[in-house]
C-alpha cells in the first residue's frame, strides 16, 4: 500500500518520538531536558544501567551510544513491536487521531510520478546554472555581484538564470527526451491558449532552488531582472511536488544548524536567508511568497521550540508579524512560542547586515521581544485610554486575544503579564484600588491577607508563625481541592502496593495520572519499571528502591484503616476501589480544570477584589458538589426545621472550616 504525498511528514508531526518511546523507557529525569524535548533513558534494546539512550524531538531519532540503534518513531514501533512497516504506521496512527488512508492501487503510480517530477526539476536546476554562467546571464552576474554574493555563495544556494525567450528551457528538457506532461507537471512551462507550443514559466530571471526537507528540488522561485515586470518576484505553480503553506525555504540546511544549537530565524525573502546564512546566522528559512500560515508554523516549532520572527522594519513587516501573532495564540504550547526581532525602521536583514555587519543583527536578535510585547504593544497603539469606557474596551480586546489561547497555563501567563502591563499604564504600577507597596497593606513588601488589612496600626499583631511540624503535616500538603486530591493519591498508590498485582492492569491511567508528592512519583516509577514482575518480586523491588516512601505512605492514618488495604486477601475490592479512585482523580482535574479556565478569563486583567470573590464562590460550589442531598434553591432547611439563607450558610460553613480536623471526635469533618 502506498501512502498520500505528506501523511508520514503529518503523523511524525502529530506524535512526538519521545511520547512513543516515553513507552517503553523510564527517562533519567536529572539528564534530559523535557522543555526541549532532549530526552536520555537506560537503552531498551540492551541490558544496561546508564542512560545511553538518547531521544531528540527536534529532529524526530533516537540514537544510543552503546548499541548504536537508530531511527524515528516508525522504526522505534517496528523493533519494539515486532511488526511490519504499515503496522508501524497503523498504530502511530491510531494514537495521532489519523484515519488510515484507503488502500489505493493508483497511490504507487502517484508516487513513480512524484518521484519523475523531481527529476525533471534537477534538471532544470542545471539548466538555470548552466545558464547564468552563459553571455546572456552577464547582468544576472552583475546584480548577484552588486549583491555582494560571490561565486562561492552562487554554488551554495545553487543560484541560476532563466534566459528571456519563451521557450529556452522547454527546449532543452523536450531535447532530453522528458515527456511533455512532465515539464507541465512540474510547474516549468504553461500551456499556450492561442494554439502553440508551450511557455516557459520563468524568463529574464534570477532563480532561486526550493528544496523540501529531504534535499529534493519541488520549486523555484524568481526574482525579475525587468525593474518594470508586473511581478518581482514569482514562484513555482502548486504542483504535486509543492504545497507553497507547508514548505519553508532553507528548510534543510536550517534545520541542521538548529540542530547544533543556532537560532531558528525566520525572515521574508530568499535574498535574506541568504544574507542571514552568509553572516553565519545558519538557521534562517522564509515563507514561499505567503503569510505564514498554520502548517509552516508548526513546522518551524519542530525545528526549534522558540523561532524568531524577523521581518522587514516597516508597517507592511509589523502587520505581517501582528499576523503571525493571531495565527500563533490558538497554537501555544509549553515550551513552544515565538519571539519577535523589531529591525530598525525600512531595513530588512540583508539590509542592516550589509550596513553594519553582523553584529549589528546579532544585537537585533538577542533583544528579540516576547509576542506578549507585540500583543499588548497592537492594543494600545495610537490610543489615549483617558476613560473608563476605554480602559474598559481595552480590558475587553485584551480577554478576547486571552481567549484564544487554549493552553491553561500559558493563558494564566499571558493575563498576568498583561495585567502588569495594563497597571504600569494606568497607574505607575498599580492596579486601580490597589494599595500602593510600602502602605498600611504591606509589612516588608508583602501584602497582607485581605482579613488583616486596615488593622495594622491599630493594635493588631501579626500571626506567629507555623511550628516546623505543622508545615510538614499533611494537612498543609494542600488546600481545599488540593488537599482532598493528596489524600486521593495516596489511596491509590496505597492500593497498589497492597495489591501488586493490579499494577499491570492499570498500567495505562497509572502513567498519566498526576502526583504532586515526590515521593508518589518515586514509587509510581518504580511500579511502571517492575509492574510485570510476579506480586512478591515487585514487593520486594518497591520495599528496597523505596523502603522511607513506603512506610511513611502506609503509615497515614487514612490508608492504614482503608477496607481495600487491609483486605489484601479481597483483590475484587481493591480493584473496584482503585478504579472509582483514578475516575475521580481524572473527574476532578477536569472540573477544576474548566473553573481555572473560567477564571482566568477576567483574572488576568480584572481587580483582585473580583477575583477573591470568584475564587470564594468557585469554593461554595464545590462543596455544594459533594453534598448530594442539598437542594439547588438558593435557601437550605436546618435539621430543626429552621430556614437558613445562602448568607447564612456561607458563615456556617466558614465555621465548620475552622475545625481542627486532626483531632477527630464529634467536631471533626471528613476531607
Amino acid at each position: 500500500m502506498s501512502l498520500p504525498p505528506g501523511f508520514l511528514d503529518e503523523l511524525r508531526t502529530r506524535v512526538p518520538i519521545s511520547q512513543v518511546v516515553g513507552r517503553k523507557v523510564v527517562w533519567d529525569m536529572r539528564k534530559s531536558n523535557q522543555a526541549k524535548g532532549d530526552m536520555w533513558a537506560p537503552c531498551p534494546f540492551h541490558q544496561e544501567k546508564s542512560a545511553s539512550f538518547h531521544v531528540d524531538d527536534r529532529k524526530g531519532y533516537y540514537y544510543c551510544f552503546g548499541c548504536h540503534a537508530k531511527g524515528d518513531a516508525l522504526s522505534f514501533v517496528r523493533e519494539t513491536e515486532n511488526v511490519g512497516f504499515m503496522e508501524a504506521v497503523e498504530i502511530l496512527a491510531r494514537e495521532a487521531g489519523m484515519p488510515m488512508p484507503a488502500r489505493d492501487p493508483v497511490a504507487a503510480q502517484r508516487a513513480d510520478r512524484r518521484s519523475e517530477l523531481a527529476a525533471v526539476m534537477e534538471e532544470a536546476v542545471k539548466f538555470f546554472r548552466m545558464s547564468l554562467s552563459t553571455q546572456a546571464g552577464a547582468a544576472a552576474r552583475d546584480y548577484l555581484a552588486r549583491r555582494r554574493l560571490d561565486a562561492a555563495a552562487q554554488a551554495r544556494f545553487e543560484l541560476g538564470f532563466a534566459p528571456d525567450g519563451w521557450q529556452g528551457l522547454w527546449d532543452t528538457l523536450r531535447g532530453k527526451g522528458i515527456a511533455e506532461n512532465l515539464i507541465l507537471g512540474a510547474g516549468l512551462a504553461k500551456a499556450s491558449t492561442k494554439g502553440k507550443a508551450p511557455y516557459d514559466v520563468f524568463r529574464n530571471r534570477i532563480m532561486f532552488p526550493i528544496r523540501d526537507a529531504r534535499g529534493r528540488c519541488i520549486a523555484f522561485g524568481g526574482r525579475a531582472m525587468d525593474p518594470n515586470d508586473n511581478a518581482k518576484y514569482l514562484n513555482s505553480p502548486e504542483t504535486e511536488l509543492f504545497d507553497k503553506g507547508r514548505n519553508l525555504y532553507n528548510h534543510g540546511p536550517a534545520r541542521e544548524a538548529c540542530g547544533k544549537g543556532a537560532p531558528l530565524i525566520v525572515c521574508e525573502g530568499y535574498m535574506d536567508v541568504i544574507a542571514l546564512v552568509q553572516a553565519g546566522f545558519g538557521g534562517a528559512v522564509a515563507p514561499l511568497g505567503t503569510a505564514v500560515t498554520e502548517d509552516q508554523l508548526r513546522l518551524m516549532w519542530r525545528i526549534h521550540d522558540e523561532p524568531v520572527i524577523a521581518l522587514d522594519g516597516d508597517a507592511a513587516g509589523t502587520r505581517a508579524a501582528l499576523r503571525v501573532v493571531d495565527l500563533a495564540l490558538p497554537l501555544l504550547e509549553a515550551g513552544k512560542g515565538l519571539r519577535f526581532a523589531v529591525l530598525p525602521a525600512g531595513q530588512d536583514p540583508d539590509d542592516l547586515i550589509k550596513a553594519e555587519g553582523a553584529e549589528a543583527m546579532a544585537k537585533v536578535l538577542q533583544a528579540a521581544r516576547p509576542m506578549v510585547d507585540l500583543l499588548w504593544a497592537r492594543e494600545i497603539e495610537g490610543k489615549v485610554f483617558d476613560s473608563p469606557e476605554r480602559k474598559a474596551a481595552l480590558d475587553k480586546s485584551l480577554r478576547a486575544a486571552i481567549k484564544r489561547i487554549t493552553d491553561p497555563s500559558i493563558k494564566a501567563h499571558y493575563g498576568e503579564d498583561l495585567k502588569r502591563l495594563r497597571a504600569e499604564l494606568f497607574g505607575a504600577g498599580r492596579v486601580s484600588g490597589e494599595a500602593a507597596p510600602g502602605g498600611p497593606d504591606f509589612i516588608g513588601g508583602s501584602r497582607l491577607p485581605f482579613s488583616a488589612r486596615g488593622r495594622v496600626g491599630k493594635g493588631w499583631v501579626p500571626p506567629a508563625l507555623p511550628q516546623p511540624s505543622t508545615r510538614a503535616s499533611l494537612l498543609v500538603a494542600g488546600q481545599g481541592d488540593d488537599l482532598a486530591e493528596h489524600l486521593r493519591q495516596a489511596m491509590v498508590m496505597a492500593i497498589l502496593v497492597a495489591h501488586p498485582a493490579l499494577i499491570a492492569e492499570f498500567e495505562t491511567q497509572l502513567e498519566t495520572v498526576p502526583l504532586s508528592d515526590p515521593a508518589h512519583d518515586r514509587l509510581r516509577t518504580l511500579m511502571l519499571r517492575h509492574g510485570h514482575d510476579t506480586p512478591e518480586e515487585i514487593s520486594e523491588r518497591l520495599l528496597a528502591g523505596a523502603g522511607a516512601d513506603l512506610e511513611k505512605l502506609m503509615a497515614l492514618p487514612h490508608v492504614r484503616t482503608a477496607p481495600p488495604v487491609q483486605k489484601r486477601n479481597e483483590p475484587e475490592l481493591a480493584r473496584l476501589c482503585l478504579a472509582e479512585a483514578l475516575a475521580k482523580l481524572k473527574a476532578e482535574r477536569a472540573v477544576r480544570a474548566e473553573v481555572v479556565d473560567a477564571m482566568e478569563d477576567l483574572e488576568g486583567l480584572a481587580d483582585e477584589g473580583v477575583t477573591w470573590r470568584l475564587r470564594q464562590a468557585a469554593g461554595l460550589m464545590h462543596r455544594a458538589g459533594h453534598l448530594d442531598e442539598v437542594d439547588k434553591r438558593a435557601s437550605v432547611r436546618a435539621p430543626n426545621g429552621v430556614e437558613l439563607d445562602r448568607h447564612e450558610l456561607e458563615e456556617r460553613d466558614a465555621l465548620f472550616d475552622n475545625i481542627d480536623y486532626s483531632r477527630g471526635g464529634r467536631g471533626s469533618r471528613r476531607s
